[in-house]
C-alpha cells in the first residue's frame, strides 16, 4: 500500500484521538501530533527544539514559523517518507495549511485528504463534562470550543476550496464512525491510485 498523507480535524471530545489510533493501525502512517513533535524536538535537543523549549519555558506559544519548521523537519524523516503521516493538531490555521502544502509540493507528496470528525457542540460538551476532569468545567469547555470554532472554520474552508475536505459524522459508536472514516479515505485513495 502506498504511503497515505492525512490530516484529522475535530472538536475536543469528538473521539479524534481514538479514531486517529485506529486509522494509524489500519493504514500504517506515522501519527504526527504537534504536542508530541514539540516534546520530541526538545528532548532531541535539535536547534528547533531548543528554540521551542526557550519559548515554552517562559509560557509563550510556539509561533507559526517555528511550528511549521518543526513539522517540515518531522515530515522529512525517513519513517514518515516511507509510511506517510496522520497529522493531528496541525495545521490549526490557513497559514499553517499553506506552509504544509508548500512543503508537500516541494517533496512531491501531496496531501490525500483532510477529514473533519463532526460531532455537535452539545454532544462534545456532554462527553467532556462526563470525563470529570478538573479543568472540564462547562465555562472552560465553552471557551475552548469557541476558540476551536474561530480558528478552525477558516481552515475547513481552506481545505474545502482545494477539494481535500471530507466531513464525517462522528455521532455514532466507535466502530460505525471508524467505518465512515475508512470509507471516505478509501474512496480518496482509490481516486489517487487511478490518476
Amino acid at each position: 500500500m502506498a504511503a497515505v498523507r492525512l490530516v484529522i480535524l475535530g472538536r475536543q471530545g469528538s473521539g479524534k484521538g481514538t479514531q486517529a489510533e485506529r486509522l494509524v493501525a489500519n493504514y500504517g502512517p506515522v501519527h504526527v501530533s504537534t504536542g508530541n513533535m514539540l516534546r520530541a524536538a526538545v528532548a532531541a535537543g535539535t536547534d528547533l527544539g531548543l528554540q521551542a523549549k526557550a519559548l515554552m519555558e517562559v509560557g509563550d506559544l510556539v509561533g507559526d514559523d517555528l511550528i511549521n519548521e518543526i513539522v517540515a523537519e518531522r515530515l522529512a524523516a525517513d519513517d514518515v517518507v516511507e509510511h506517510g503521516f496522520l497529522l493531528d493538531g496541525y495545521p490549526r490555521t490557513p497559514d499553517q495549511a499553506a506552509a504544509l502544502e508548500g512543503f508537500l509540493t516541494e517533496v512531491g507528496a501531496p496531501l490525500d485528504a483532510a477529514v473533519n470528525l463532526d460531532v455537535p457542540v452539545e454532544e462534545v460538551t456532554a462527553r467532556m463534562v462526563a470525563r470529570g476532569r478538573a479543568d472540564d468545567t462547562e465555562d472552560a469547555i465553552r471557551r475552548r470550543l469557541d476558540l476551536y470554532e474561530s480558528e478552525t472554520e477558516p481552515l475547513l474552508a481552506w481545505f474545502a476550496q482545494r477539494g481535500l475536505l471530507d466531513v464525517v459524522d462522528g455521532l455514532a459508536d466507535e466502530e460505525t464512525v471508524f467505518r465512515r472514516l475508512t470509507s471516505v479515505i478509501d474512496s480518496r485513495l482509490s481516486v489517487g491510485d487511478a490518476v
